[in-house]
Parts: C-alpha cells; structure tokens; sequence
C-alpha cells in the first residue's frame, strides 16, 4: 500500500474488503487534518468500501474524515450506509455537499435514503432536490411502506407501441435525460398504460424496420404501487425479471422496479427472518447499548414466562425428583434434544413460509415429513440415551424412561416446528417473531411431562 492508495484485501471466500492498515491510515490521516491525503485515499474507493469504513470507526472518526472530504463527498455512499448511521451522516455534511450528494441519486435512492429520517432531516434532504424531483420523491412517501411506490424509481423509458426498432433507437440517442442504468424500454398505448417490454439487446441485435411489438418479451408484468414489495421481490425471483414497470389505480405508467432493488429486498427479508428467529430486532453494530438492551428486552420477557411455565410443570413431579436424583441429572438431556430438533423444522417452516413453498397443497406433506424425521431421530437418539442411562445409573427402567420421552418430544418437536409458524401465517401473525417462542414452549413442557411423568409411573 502506498501513501496515495488503500489497500483492498481478497479474503479465502473472494469477498473484497479495506485492510485494517487502510483504515487506520484514512483515520489517522482525517485526525492530523490532511486534506489532500484524505481525498487521496477516499477518491478511488467504490462507494460501498468507503460505506464500510465509516461503519467499522467510532463517531469521532467519522466526523473528521467527514469533515476532511467536504466537497467530494459521494451521493451513492449514504445509500450504501447503515441505515443507523445516514442520520448522523446527513448531520455531519455541509449543506451544500449534502445537496450535491442527494442529486446524484435516483429517487427510488432519494426515497430510501429519507423515508426513516426525522422530519427536518426529510425537510433538509428534499429542499436540496430539483422542483420536479421533489414532487416525485413526495408523491412516492405517500404510499404505503415497504410496498411498489416505495421501492420503484421515477425515471423511466417509455416508447409508443406502434414504433419501431429505429424509432426506439432515434428516441435514445436524442433523448438526454435517459437514467444511468436501464434493461428495457417499456412500450406504451396512448393512455400511458404498458402493454410490454424490449431489452436493449434484442433491440440493438434487430432490423431498423421491425415492430417492437414483435420483439416484446415474455416474462413481461406490471406491478401496482400498493403492491408489497415481497410480493415483488418473490415475482422478480420467481420469473427472472430484470425490470418491471409499476402503474397506478388507473394502470397508467409512474415509475420501474429493477432487479437490484427487488434482490435487496429479499436479502432484507432473509435478514429479518434470521434475526427474528433469534429475537432480535433490526439494528446494527453502531446502536448505543441503551437501544440494543430495550430492543432486546421484550423477547427475553416473552422466554421468561415461558421457562416458568416449564418450571411449573417441574414443580409438580417434585418428589420424584427428590426420590430420584437422577431425574435431575437426565431431564435437561429431553427438553435440550427437543428444542433443538424443533428449532430446525422451524427454520425449515419459516424459510418456506417466506418463499412461498409450503401452500395449502403441499402442508399436511410437509407436517408429515418433518414428524417422520422426529421420529427416526428419536429412535435413533433413544437408542442412545437409554444405554447411557442404563450405564450411568445402572436401571434398564431409566434407560427406558428417558428413551420413550425422547422419541415423544422429537415427534412432537417436528410437529410443532411446523405448525406452529403455518397457524401464526393463517391469523395474520409473523412466524419469524412469534414461532419460536411457541416451539421452545412446547419442546420443553412436552419433554418435562413426558419424562418426569413416566418416570413417576415407573420408578416410583
């Protein structure tokens, strides 16, 4: 790495990322006040890697290099940020840097970028926008959240569908206000509704004189803007779009989803969904500890009414505990086994749920595999378990005890694992938040029951 350059680092799974040297040698660099040195570093870094850096330093350190780059600051870096961190960003840029970076964004961007913010933030960012520009990013806040007109860009291209292919192709040598990137030119009756769309390649590759109508693709669909935008992102996965053109209550053209923007809502989903499944909320690495511990708090609540019921249902086979202390030792063994088996069908369940893979067709199959799978893997851990309890303990009933309420919970954790989160799906309720409480439920006081209960019949 030389002074002028910062050093990206390929790591063994060919992932690109700035080497620790290249961070601390932009703080220090920030820090001493050099300018020149700073812009040096940060002038050639894509805007994701620079994105990265402020995410990686702590407040102070991202003011002075925010402070040293004013006047180059790049508008694609606040869309590539945490979302945590576009707040205190926008608060660090001078007015104008802030001005220069938002009208380097597509309004899809703009959007994204200011939706969350507080009400004068929003006020700052859209006073720094063209008057046309402005009113489309208004217009756009105004739909639901997390749906089509939220995540469609304003900026498309439109043709008539009687044009031909040298037709389309005068209109976007002469057109100059075409956005950056663009797959398709969408065709258009006079009523501004989209009735198809030609890639740029099938385009370029045809004779000046054919009809785009007779090169229009196939996967060609129309979104509306109240549309989810999962609902989206599935349609874009599902079929392989690259774009699609999104339309209003009267199906007239207002804007255009690509395919970039429909994969970041499917990474977000697949985000959430893990996190939730943890109980933990969306948030980031720079949140202070008082918001990570208040986002925290409410799952930890709900898991502690839940081991109190397990514990209730322990409390009422205390004498056999007492008689038999080996219950003690053997009984965590059951809930453990059965919380994890219920947590992977879980997973299974919600992941389907989320891809739309587990329909009312396929549902009581899928109930039945997951509960077959309990039921080998507990024969097979049964087998297991009660050897050990018989050479542990030294009785073939123990054994047997804990090998029966072995099998009973991982039947009943395969069970649960999946029709715990389709119940939730069916009234309404997200199966990544709530599932995993129910589950962790049921595996423990089934496995408590099924144990301590047998054992009371048997050894007692």
């Amino acid at each position: 790495m030389t002074t002028e350059q910062l050093e990206l680092v390929q790591d063994e799974d060919r992932t690109y990322h700035l080497s620790q040297k290249s961070v601390a040698a932009v703080v220090e660099a920030a820090l001493a006040g050099d300018i020149n040195r700073v812009v040096r570093f940060l002038e050639p870094l894509h805007a994701a890697d620079i994105a990265d850096l402020l995410e990686q330093i702590n407040a102070a350190e991202r003011h002075a290099i925010l402070t040293a780059w004013r006047g180059e600051f790049d508008g694609d870096v606040l869309s590539e940020l945490d979302e945590s961190l576009r707040e205190e960003v926008i608060n660090i840029l001078a007015p104008q840097d802030l001005a220069d970076a938002v009208r380097e964004l597509e309004t899809d961007d703009v959007v994204d970028l200011i939706e969350d913010l507080d009400a004068p933030q929003q006020e700052a960012v859209l006073e720094t926008l063209p008057t046309a520009d402005r009113a489309a990013v208004e217009q756009s806040l105004t739909f639901p959240e997390n749906s089509a007109g939220r995540l469609m860009q304003r900026e498309t291209v439109a043709g008539a569908e009687h044009w031909t292919v040298g037709d389309a192709i005068n209109f976007l040598r002469a057109e100059t206000a075409l956005p950056d990137q663009f797959y398709h030119m969408i065709l258009v009756d006079p009523s501004m509704t989209p009735v198809g769309y030609v890639t740029l390649g099938k385009m370029l590759s045809t004779d000046h004189s054919v009809p785009l109508v007779d090169i229009v693709e196939d996967s060609f669909r129309t979104f509306h803007v109240a549309q989810p935008e999962e609902d989206v992102a599935y349609a874009f996965n599902q079929y392989h779009l690259i774009s699609a053109p999104v339309v209003d209550d009267y199906d007239r053209l207002v804007g255009v989803i690509t395919i970039d923007d429909a994969m970041a809502v499917l990474d977000d989903v697949a985000e959430e969904d893990i996190l939730r499944l943890a109980g933990v909320s969306e948030g980031s690495l720079s949140d202070r500890v008082i918001e990570t511990t208040k986002q925290r708090f409410p799952w930890l609540a709900v898991n502690l009414v839940t081991a109190i019921l397990a514990s209730l249902v322990i409390a009422q086979f205390e004498d056999a505990i007492s008689t038999v202390v080996a219950l003690a030792v053997l009984m965590p063994i059951v809930a453990s086994m059965g919380g994890n088996a219920g947590t992977q069908s879980l997973t299974v369940a919600v992941r389907a749920l989320a891809t739309k893979d587990i329909t009312s067709a396929n549902v009581l199959r899928v109930i039945r595999r997951e509960v077959l799978v309990g039921l080998f893997n507990g024969i097979i851990f049964a087998v297991l378990i009660g050897l050990i309890g018989f050479f542990w303990f030294g009785s073939a009933a123990l054994g047997g005890v804990i090998a029966t309420a072995m099998v009973v919970n991982m039947v009943v954790a395969g069970l649960a694992g999946v029709m715990v989160p389709v119940g939730l799906e069916r009234v309404g309720i997200d199966p990544a938040l709530a599932s995993g409480a129910f589950v962790t439920t049921v595996t423990d006081v089934v496995g408590f029951f099924a144990f301590l209960g047998l054992a009371a019949l048997v050894l007692l």
